[in-house]
């Protein structure tokens, strides 16, 4: 469900409603409304007024939405007031949004709201904290962190220049000075360590260890990782530890030195409830190189089809593995070095 209501579509366009910060700010509102509904503020009720405050379309001055043909391209500088306006009403619906590409391989996108507010609520930030951010995107995330915190407590890195070149500038025009950093985010900031909290919006096969050195001992570390999202605890510089969240997610891989295989495919001799099961394909990506299909169905169902929030991650010195249930427990699998 997005942000669109058919019943202000009429035959004016933009000028039917006003203004393009009108229309915008009616938006907004409407999509705010559909993040509340969808319980994502809860943990956190103080993210609604950055959801509120922050205008997403300053970020996506045009984004790309798949059709039958191909990519549809839609531009906020349409000389077409009915194309400006679907361009608004898109970039506020909670969807994600595809912002970059390249010989049709998506580079970067703006995410679904709904999922951003769900993960920066699962944060847990607090006033002070200093947040690391692996890839800037458009800079959306890094204006909601900065509403919240600050600028100076904000840092946000990618490897592509042009993204973050774009992203500072998106978040130039939208009022917000957060420190943009080119680089492999796979080896952190160091010169802004240490970190309190550290957000990734890329999957990552494992968690690397310049992020956990570069955290203060009780940070959190939220990762997407094998369609789910992680969130670890640091204990020192060489060992975090946590459980997965309950809820899918799926987000372009990092780039660079931490950049996850493809994710494997589902093979012949699985039931098909088991090929079309999200949390068996789950399983199978977390995985990967240790079990093949037939063993994953097999403890899948024994175990009875275990939801995401049974799975962990320990990093322990040079080690890391995933686990289901204890991380000391009978299932574990090794994950690839960090």
């Amino acid at each position: 469900m997005g942000a669109h209501d058919p019943a202000r579509d009429d035959d004016k366009g933009l000028a039917g409603l006003g203004d393009l910060a009108r229309l915008a700010a009616v938006e907004r509102a409407a999509l705010v409304a559909v993040i509340e509904a969808s319980g994502a503020f809860a943990p956190d009720p103080r993210w609604r007024a950055a959801f509120t405050a922050v205008p997403r379309h300053l970020f996506v001055p045009y984004y790309y939405v798949s059709g039958v043909g191909g990519y549809e391209r839609r531009w906020g500088e349409s000389r077409d007031p009915r194309t400006r306006e679907r361009w608004l009403r898109g970039a506020y619906e909670d969807t994600p949004l595809a912002t970059r590409l390249r010989d049709g391989e998506l580079l970067s996108s703006s995410s679904q709201p709904s999922l951003m507010a769900l993960m920066l609520a699962a944060l847990r930030v607090e006033d002070g904290d200093r947040v690391l951010e692996i890839g800037a995107g458009t800079g959306y995330n890094a204006a909601l962190l900065s509403y919240r915190l600050g600028d100076a407590y904000v840092t946000t890195i990618d490897l592509d220049p042009e993204i973050t070149e774009s992203a500072r500038a998106h978040l130039a025009a939208a009022g917000y000075h957060p420190t943009v950093v080119t680089g492999d985010g796979a080896r952190g900031v160091p010169e802004r360590a240490p970190f309190d909290r550290i957000i990734a919006t890329c999957t990552l096969a494992s968690v690397p260890r310049a992020w956990i050195g570069q955290c203060r001992p009780g940070a959190l570390i939220l990762a997407p990782m094998a369609t789910g999202l992680v969130v670890l605890t640091v204990r020192d510089a060489g060992h975090a530890e946590g459980r997965f969240l309950h809820t899918p997610a799926f987000f372009v891989p990092l780039r660079g030195a931490g950049r996850p295989d493809a994710e494997p495919a589902v093979c012949g001799g699985v039931p098909r409830r088991a090929r079309d099961s999200d949390l068996f394909r789950f399983l199978l990506a977390l995985t990967r190189g240790t079990l093949d299909p037939q063993e994953a169905y097999a403890l899948w169902e024994r175990e009875g089809m275990p939801g995401r929030e049974r799975y962990g991650i320990t990093v322990d010195d040079g080690a890391a593995w995933a686990w289901l249930d204890e991380p000391e427990g009978p299932y574990a699998w090794p994950l690839p070095t960090p």
